[in-house]
C-alpha cells in the first residue's frame, strides 16, 4: 500500500478506530524491535512472545513470558521502558504535543480522543494541558528515581542502582509492573523508603493527570479571580474519596485474612507495609512484595475485585475505573431512596454518564467470562481433574490481564500459544478501553437513531 493511500485511510478512521490503531501500531513495532536478537541475552525472543510483552509494556500492564532483568539486554529494556512509558503518558498526548510543536494545531479527531482519555469538564487551553501534563510525568517520575537511587545503589552499584532507580520509577508511576529484579520487589519487603515511594508513585498514575493538575491548582492559587474559593470537581472529589477507600479498605482486610497465614511472622511493621503495599499494587501497578502464591483464597478473591475496578480515568491504570464504582453505589442508592435520578455530593449524574458506566461495567464482565472460557479450554484439558486451584489461578491471570495490573499466582508461566493470544487481547482492550473498542468496531454513532413503539417485559 502507497504511504499516500495509508494516510487517507487513516483520515477516514473515525477517532475511535484512530486510537485503536495507534497503539496496535505501537505494539507491532515494539515486538519487531523485541524480537531481534540485539533485544534479548542469548537467543532471540521467538515473536509470540515479543508480542506479548511489547502488549505488555505499551499496555502497562506487566505480566511476563520472559524475565525482563535476565532475558532481554539493554536495548530490549530500553524498547520496554519506552513502551512503558508511551503506553502510560498516551499515544494521544504524545500525538498531539508533537502537532503542537510543529503548529499544524489540533483536529477534530485528536480533540475527541483526547477528551475521551483525559477530560471531565472543557477546557480552556489544549497547548497548557498536553505541555502539564508530559512535564509532570517527567518531574514526579524523576524525583521517584532520585528517592529510589538512595536503595538501589548501594546495593548494585552507582550506575546500575541510578538505572534500576529510573527503570522501576517510570514503571511504578505508570502503573506498569514491570521489574529488572525476577522476584519483583520482595527483596525490598523490609525497606520502607522503596514501599513509600512506589507506594506514591503507583497512587500518582492511578488517579489520573486532571486529578493531579486539579490539586497543585489548588495548593498554588486556592481563590479564583473573582475572590471566591477554588473547589475540587466532583470527578476529583469521587477519585479521591473512592480511592483512598479502596486502599484503606485492602489493607485492612489483607492484614486480617493473612494475619496467620502469609502475613505470620512478620513484624507489625513489616505486615502493615506489605498488607498496604498489595492493596494498593493490587489497583493496575503490578509490583508485589511477597509471594501472591502463599495467600488465601478469600485473599485472592479481595484482589480480583480491586484489579476489577481498577484505577481512575484519565490514567495510567485500566479496569472499569473508580468512578464507575461510585456510579454503581449511587445508582443503587438513589433507587433505593426512590429517586429517578442520580446524586452525588447534591450534584445530579448525566444520564449519558450512567449509561456508559453500565454498559462498561456489562461489557467487561462479558469480556472477561469470555476469555475465562478460552483460556481454560485452551490451557486445561481435562477439566474434571484440573490441578488444585487451577480455575482460581486462571480466573486471577484474567481479571490481571484486563485491568492492565500484572499480576500472577503462576499461570504466566504455564500459556500455551493460544493462552498467550487470549491474553494479549484482552490486555490490549482493557488498555484501550472497551467502550473505544466497542464503537471501533460498530463504525460512527448515528446521530437519528429509529425510536420504535415501546413495550414492556418481565424483569426478575
Amino acid at each position: 500500500m502507497k504511504p499516500s493511500i495509508l494516510i487517507n485511510n487513516l483520515k477516514n478512521f473515525s477517532p475511535a478506530q484512530a486510537l485503536v490503531f495507534y497503539y496496535a501500531a505501537a505494539i507491532l513495532i515494539g515486538a519487531l524491535l523485541l524480537a531481534t536478537p540485539l533485544a534479548a541475552n542469548g537467543e532471540a525472543l521467538s515473536f509470540l512472545d515479543a508480542l506479548f510483552t511489547a502488549t505488555s509494556a505499551q499496555c502497562v500492564t506487566g505480566l511476563i513470558v520472559v524475565d525482563t532483568g535476565s532475558r532481554l539486554s539493554l536495548f530490549g529494556q530500553g524498547v520496554v521502558l519506552t513502551l512503558i512509558q508511551i503506553g502510560g503518558l498516551g499515544i494521544t498526548t504524545f500525538s498531539v504535543y508533537l502537532f503542537i510543536y510543529l503548529r499544524v494545531g489540533i483536529s477534530t479527531r485528536g480533540r475527541w480522543i483526547i477528551n475521551e482519555t483525559l477530560m471531565h469538564t472543557p477546557i480552556n487551553s489544549w497547548r497548557e494541558l498536553v505541555r502539564d501534563i508530559i512535564a509532570m510525568t517527567f518531574i514526579i517520575e524523576l524525583a521517584g528515581a532520585v528517592v529510589l537511587s538512595f536503595a538501589f545503589v548501594p546495593k548494585l552499584g552507582f550506575w546500575p542502582g541510578i538505572y534500576s532507580a529510573l527503570f522501576h520509577s517510570i514503571s511504578a508511576f505508570c502503573n506498569a509492573g514491570f521489574s529488572l529484579f525476577s522476584d519483583s520487589l520482595i527483596g525490598f519487603q523490609n525497606n520502607g523508603l522503596v514501599n513509600i515511594t512506589v507506594i506514591t508513585l503507583i497512587i500518582l498514575g492511578g488517579i489520573g493527570f486532571l486529578v493531579i493538575r486539579e490539586l497543585l491548582q489548588l495548593g498554588f492559587r486556592r481563590k479564583s479571580r473573582n475572590g471566591n474559593r477554588n473547589r475540587l470537581s466532583l470527578h476529583t472529589r469521587i477519585v479521591l474519596i473512592t480511592s483512598v477507600g479502596l486502599i484503606v479498605y485492602g489493607a485492612i482486610m489483607i492484614a486480617w485474612l493473612e494475619a496467620d497465614d502469609a502475613l505470620a511472622g512478620m513484624s507489625s511493621t513489616e505486615g502493615f507495609w506489605t498488607a498496604l503495599f498489595q492493596s494498593v499494587t493490587a489497583r493496575t501497578a503490578g509490583f508485589n512484595s511477597i509471594d501472591l502464591g502463599n495467600f488465601r483464597v478469600p485473599t485472592l478473591f479481595l484482589m480480583i475485585f480491586l484489579m476489577f475496578v481498577g484505577a481512575s480515568p484519565g490514567s495510567a491504570g485500566g479496569g472499569v475505573k473508580t468512578t464507575s464504582l461510585a456510579l454503581f453505589l449511587s445508582i443503587f442508592y438513589s433507587r433505593l431512596k426512590g429517586s429517578p435520578h442520580t446524586s452525588i455530593f447534591k450534584r445530579t449524574i448525566p444520564d449519558d454518564a450512567i449509561t456508559k458506566s453500565l454498559a462498561l461495567v456489562i461489557l467487561a464482565i462479558i469480556l472477561v467470562g469470555v476469555a475465562l472460557f478460552g483460556l481454560l479450554a485452551v490451557q486445561t484439558s481435562d477439566l474434571a481433574h484440573e490441578a488444585h486451584r487451577e480455575f482460581l489461578s486462571y480466573l486471577f491471570e484474567t481479571f490481571s490481564a484486563f485491568g492492565t495490573v500484572g499480576l500472577s499466582i503462576g499461570a504466566t508461566a504455564k500459556l500455551n500459544s493460544a493462552g498467550k493470544v487470549i491474553i494479549i487481547l484482552l490486555m490490549f482492550a482493557g488498555r484501550v478501553g472497551l467502550l473505544t473498542m466497542a464503537f471501533a468496531i460498530a463504525g460512527r454513532t448515528r446521530r437519528f437513531a429509529p425510536h420504535y413503539a415501546e413495550e414492556n417485559i418481565m424483569i426478575g
